[in-house]
């Protein structure tokens, strides 16, 4: 008996096939999780710098805090980290109607800040100082003539701990 030539695939051919296809849709589903990370990365550092102009025009606001020397200032050496819990609520609420002096607005701008820190970044840390050098990393080297600025991180999963992400000048 004689077998006509059968035309198809062995099934080698189709094992190599779908191998070649299963590190395709393996390389697709890298990226894809790749690019959520990035996109999440990308809207929390627009989220950071949009929180640290803002602290930066509340502080610039409350001028006679500003004038205040460095160790009497408020917002000067002012740090939070998520990480040792919930801000605690300042004496008063400065919303609409109520009446606040100089010293309660600026308390009351830092639990805003820091609420939002603690609610909107996973691990998220923030400090205001005044940092010559605006080295990288939470340690501000500046003296009393350097500019004040807003260092603003989270954690990420790569890191043990919060990175400052945005360090923004916010007063010469």
């Amino acid at each position: 008996m004689h077998y006509a030539h059968l035309h198809g695939f062995t099934l080698v051919e189709t094992l190599v096939a779908l191998a070649v296809l299963a590190l395709g849709v393996a390389g697709v589903a890298t990226t894809q999780v790749a690019s959520a990370r990035l996109h999440q990365h990308a809207a929390l550092a627009s989220e950071a710098v949009q929180l640290a102009a803002s602290l930066g025009a509340r502080m610039r606001v409350n001028a006679s805090q500003m004038a205040l020397p460095d160790a009497a200032n408020p917002y000067l050496d002012f740090a939070y980290d998520a990480a040792n819990g919930e801000p605690d609520p300042p004496p008063l609420h400065c919303f609409g109607g109520a009446s606040c002096d100089p010293a309660g607005l600026a308390a009351f701008d830092l639990y805003e800040t820091t609420r939002i820190v603690h609610a909107a970044f996973p691990g998220g840390r923030i400090a205001v100082c005044r940092d010559g050098g605006l080295v990288p990393g939470w340690d501000c080297t500046g003296a009393g003539g350097a500019p004040v600025v807003v260092k603003l991180g989270w954690r990420i999963p790569a890191a043990p701990e919060a990175v400052p992400f945005v360090t923004l000048v916010v007063a010469g």
